[in-house]
């Protein structure tokens, strides 16, 4: 005979499950889970809210995770799914997007990151701040060389607080031996009065502008590690120049990436610690947070905040005690 398994049953069946072994039920499990407690499935009576702790670089107060912009702006790192760039774009509606906003607030989560070449983007953030949103924009430089001063007025008219040459950039000038244009840019966002940071995927970006004495107030650099199964690839050896050629990896040098900001006393917004989706937050932010990133700047969706957001609290309170002190 067939059994009529309701949604209440099946809940109170797996609570019950839960009690006798252990089962490793995600956070948005544990809420659905806790609907069912009065009864009637209507949620129970929130409990204690999350808050993602802070860090600071100069005057701005910046919480430790970071909502990233590559996902609200249609750019996806998909290995080999050609559909997926689309898929963002069509579920990331202006309101979807000021939606996020709003719940990275309420767990603590400060700061977003946005292309500034993102036109749409920027005419989101306007909307949002005039309806009372309060989240930071740290805007993301990809302008060509002649519109640097450009660029940097724009984002600044836009609300920034912050600004960065984008990790593709950084990694380009160096390769070419650009680093001036890089220093004439850190200048120009300072000289407008925001916070100036340098990206790149590369670990000669922060050595080669360290060796030219440009001085950022943060750099945003790579760090994941390579316990994947995409990581694993034919190019072992140089064969392939960047970072680019193949779509499963951004931090090629993790244990240099670790060894080299252990000595450097400056901000450190670590980028693509999942591997974009390749790892799960809890391996990603720990191995960010134990190994000296100060902030994690990461991509998310609006179910996933929540979630991300106590990962990043537990990775933060664990690694208090860690080889490389905090500087911010």
């Amino acid at each position: 005979m067939q059994q009529n398994i309701t949604r209440r049953g099946f809940l109170k069946a797996t609570a019950a499950a839960m009690l006798v072994g252990p089962v490793a039920a995600s956070l948005e499990e544990q809420v659905l889970l806790a609907r069912a407690s009065d009864g009637g499935g209507t949620p129970a009576a929130p409990g204690p809210k999350v808050t993602v702790p802070q860090g600071r670089i100069g005057k701005v107060k910046i919480s430790r995770l970071i909502c990233g912009g590559n996902l609200i702006s249609g750019y996806a790192h998909s290995r080999d799914l050609i559909y997926v760039s689309a898929l963002l774009k069509h579920y990331f509606t202006d309101e979807k997007i000021m939606a996020t906003w709003r719940l990275c607030e309420q767990y603590g989560i400060n700061t977003m990151v946005a292309s500034a070449d993102d036109s749409r983007v920027a005419a989101i953030y306007r909307t949002y701040r005039e309806q009372g949103g309060s989240i930071q924009y740290l805007a993301q430089l990809s302008s060509r060389e002649e519109e640097l001063k450009k660029c940097v007025q724009e984002v600044v008219a836009a609300g920034a607080v912050g600004a960065f040459l984008v990790g593709n950039l950084g990694d380009l000038w160096t390769r070419q031996g650009k680093v001036n244009l890089i220093g004439e840019l850190v200048r120009i966002i300072r000289d407008h009065g925001l916070l100036a940071g340098v990206a790149g995927h590369e670990l000669r970006v922060p050595q080669m502008v360290e060796q030219a004495g440009i001085a950022p107030d943060f750099y945003v650099k790579t760090l994941h590690t390579t316990n994947y199964w995409s990581a694993r690839r034919s190019d072992q050896t140089a064969e392939v120049i960047d970072n680019y050629a193949i779509d499963n990896y951004w931090c090629r040098d993790p244990e240099g990436t670790i060894r080299f900001f252990q000595e450097l006393e400056r901000p450190w917004l670590a980028y693509k610690v999942l591997a974009a989706g390749a790892l799960h937050p809890r391996v990603g932010f720990k191995y960010a947070f134990d190994n000296g990133a100060d902030f994690c700047v990461v991509g998310m969706f609006d179910f996933q905040v929540a979630e991300d957001a106590a990962l990043a609290c537990q990775a933060v309170l664990a690694a208090q005690n860690r080889p490389r002190p905090w500087m911010a």
